[in-house]
């Protein structure tokens, strides 16, 4: 028996003017994901328990069936596992993002100047992602914070892009951080650290922007008219993620296939193996047949594939819905139908299908309902007619699942 997970994060959404009034999966022609709404149970299901905070990793560590207030929902201590940093039973590790800092103005006012010597409320977040940095950019400041401030205690890792790693050795984890991407726009005085520890990060975040401000890559950037990586911002963090092993409980062998770091050291943590990052698309979207390809390949040899697609923010948020609706239709195409052929050939399968929705807002501390189906190969439940999305979803009359439960009917049918 081979068993799949499709998550396609932010895939459902609302209905939009541009669509007829339909949301994207409603629009969309997607043959085989209609096909198993078709053959398989079709439903609602709850990504979250009600109150707690969306994010990355609190939606997969859902989705795998973890207790969300047991475990960290921070995501740096997966991204340590993803990228094979170990930390000692006391060691902390930080999600290290590169952001955009600049002075904030009087309203109406501009700023006089794009200098910024303190972190504070006079100090507005203009951008969570540091203009889209790249890696090479990116891994070149990260040597320099690192020669300045890196020692035996504070330990600098490179990542990816404007997401890397810092390691407090026997640190303290209880400080309040926040996501960058919650203050956009906003003063950064209510969004710095605070708490136990929350002084020492605001030293490495200060003493971060002393050493980047100036240096000859954010003045070329400049120069060419991009934002510059001016500091490190430090949240997300959590001490070693020791999970129970997935493998160990359902003795089954398994691959997680994403092109985040991220949701490979959760699966790392859970037991299973992971696809080689070369072998996947580095940026610039998903690359819909590699993923394909990729978990074919571990079906040949394990047991269960959960394979990962998340629709960039600029697409799942933006104005453009049929962008959105194109995606949809080549994520059907190329992952979502090859791979169902795929498991025809191999045998036996169970197939669980879930498109869940953006982070509309600030703040948002819930997610709508996310369209889900449940197909153990036979078609058992077929019905005639019928299409994957949120409404058909809501009307199919099979209540609300929540996604804990997800791993358990996968395996044990129940």
């Amino acid at each position: 028996m081979k068993y799949v997970i499709l998550h396609g994060e932010r895939m459902a959404g609302t209905p939009h003017p541009d669509l007829g009034g339909k949301t994207p999966l409603q629009a969309a022609a997607t043959p085989r994901m209609d096909e198993l709404a078709r053959k398989g149970e079709l439903g609602l299901i709850a990504m979250l328990p009600e109150g707690l905070a969306p994010s990355g990793t609190v939606r997969q560590l859902a989705i795998f069936g973890y207790d969300l207030r047991k475990y960290p929902g921070g995501p740096a201590p997966y991204e340590a596992a993803s990228q094979g940093v170990a930390l000692g039973e006391q060691d902390v590790a930080f999600r290290c993002s590169m952001v955009t800092l600049r002075p904030g103005a009087p309203k109406g006012k501009a700023a006089a100047t794009d200098e910024i010597k303190k972190l504070g409320p006079q100090v507005v977040l203009d951008d969570a992602a540091a203009g889209g940095i790249g890696i090479e950019e990116a891994r070149e400041l990260l040597e320099s914070v690192n020669e300045q401030l890196g020692s035996e205690t504070l330990q600098f890792y490179p990542g990816s892009d404007h997401r890397h790693l810092l390691v407090w050795v026997g640190g303290k984890a209880r400080a309040i951080t926040h996501d960058p991407r919650a203050a956009v726009g906003q003063p950064i005085g209510a969004f710095l650290p605070a708490g136990d520890g929350a002084d020492i990060l605001k030293q490495v975040m200060e003493a971060s922007l002393l050493i980047l401000q100036d240096h000859p890559v954010n003045d070329q950037r400049r120069e060419a008219g991009q934002k510059p990586a001016n500091c490190l911002w430090l949240w997300g963090q959590g001490k070693a993620a020791l999970l129970p092993k997935l493998t160990d409980k359902y003795q089954k062998t398994g691959s997680v296939v994403s092109a985040r770091e991220l949701l490979r050291g959760i699966g790392i943590c859970a037991g299973f193996e992971t696809v080689n990052p070369a072998d996947l698309p580095g940026g610039g979207g998903p690359d819909f047949e590699g993923l394909a390809k990729a978990a074919l390949g571990e079906l040949g040899q394990k047991d269960f594939v959960y394979v990962h697609v998340k629709v960039p923010g600029e697409v799942a948020r933006g104005a453009d819905a049929k962008a959105k609706v194109n995606l949809l239709e080549a994520f059907d195409r190329k992952t979502v139908g090859p791979i169902l052929d795929g498991l025809a050939k191999l045998g036996p399968h169970r197939v669980a299908l879930i498109c869940d929705h953006v982070v509309a807002e600030r703040g948002q501390t819930s997610l709508p309902l996310a369209p889900y189906v449940l197909f153990d190969g036979t078609g058992s439940k077929g019905r005639a007619t019928g299409s994957f999305n949120e409404v058909e979803a809501e009307a199919a009359g099979g209540g609300t699942k929540p996604a804990s439960r997800l791993m358990s009917w996968l395996f044990n049918k129940g």
